[in-house]
């Protein structure tokens, strides 16, 4: 019924025989592969990794390797700034995006999964502004070539280089009403990631229900909020001041009543552990641990 798989940026060294080799040994049935431009890569914790490259993309190859393993790919994914203050790096930005969206296209994968973006300088309503001017065409290819865009709703906002607004403007309900008002295709939508509602201090299953229409792929991801260090900075500290993500099932999110929620609206489609957690960064043996252990802990919402 939910198709378990992991974004595929937690595995930077492995290249994609390797990524659909390891999801195929361990009882997953899908994989988001990471598409960040080979030439233009990001520096930032699990960006910049490319496990297809859009720019010499190879259908046939790609194929094959999903037949032989047995391995769907969920999504392409690419979570750059598509409004970064700089109009040309945001240009690059939203123009790779397309040419993503017209590679999902030709490999017959349904969505495409990134951010929105945001001037961290500018308020939420300039930064609608800037997004009703420059996403308009980006989902039109999308419309045009029938691939969903999901939109992962991470604040982006967590050290001192992207304060005071953070990196991406999708964050809430509130705002996702504003977003879905001004382009009104169904072909955008959400890559819901439940960790970034929690840091919030907001309902993070309620969005399943209120957003079921929307729900384009789904990411499993933790946090947990430290009580003691918050109370000693406030919510208005960088946020990983006061909290740290973790494993599913290792910090606060509410799993059980999360999958229920998915179950209640009738969610067919993937759900793909993303890892973050610090805890499991210092060895390659670490990071098999981490996809495993998280693996484990879902299965009891799951059939493997």
């Amino acid at each position: 019924m939910l198709n378990l798989g992991f974004v595929s940026a937690i595995l930077a060294d492995y290249d994609l025989n390797g990524v659909l080799k390891f999801a195929s040994e361990h009882k997953f049935t899908c994989v988001e592969l990471m598409c960040w431009p080979s030439s233009s890569a990001d520096t930032r914790r699990y960006a910049g990794v490319t496990h297809i490259d859009v720019d010499n993309l190879n259908v046939d190859q790609i194929h094959s390797l999903t037949r032989l393993y047995g391995i769907s790919i969920s999504g392409l994914g690419y979570y750059p700034n598509p409004l970064d203050p700089n109009p040309e790096q945001a240009e690059f930005y939203r123009e790779h995006i397309k040419k993503i969206i017209r590679a999902a296209a030709k490999l017959g994968v349904p969505v495409v999964n990134t951010f929105i973006g945001r001037n961290p300088s500018l308020n939420i309503s300039e930064n609608l502004k800037l997004y009703a001017e420059h996403w308009p065409t980006i989902v039109k290819v999308a419309e045009e070539n029938n691939v969903k865009i999901g939109i992962e709703n991470c604040p982006m906002w967590f050290t001192d280089d992207e304060w005071p607004g953070g990196k991406n403007l999708a964050t809430t309900p509130a705002i996702w009403d504003r977003m879905f008002e001004i382009i009104p295709s169904r072909i955008l939508g959400l890559n819901y990631d439940p960790s970034h509602l929690i840091f919030q201090m907001m309902d993070e299953v309620k969005p399943i229900y209120d957003y079921r229409d929307r729900l384009h792929h789904i990411h499993l991801k933790d946090v947990k909020i430290y009580r003691d260090k918050l109370n000693r900075v406030g919510i208005m500290a960088n946020p990983l001041e006061y909290h740290s993500p973790k494993l599913p099932g290792l910090g606060d999110v509410r799993w059980g009543n999360f999958f229920a929620a998915l179950t209640d609206v009738r969610y067919r489609g993937p759900v793909c552990i993303e890892v973050e957690d610090k805890a499991y960064e210092g060895s390659p043996e670490d990071v098999k641990t981490a996809i495993l252990t998280a693996r484990n802990y879902l299965s009891q919402f799951l059939v493997l």
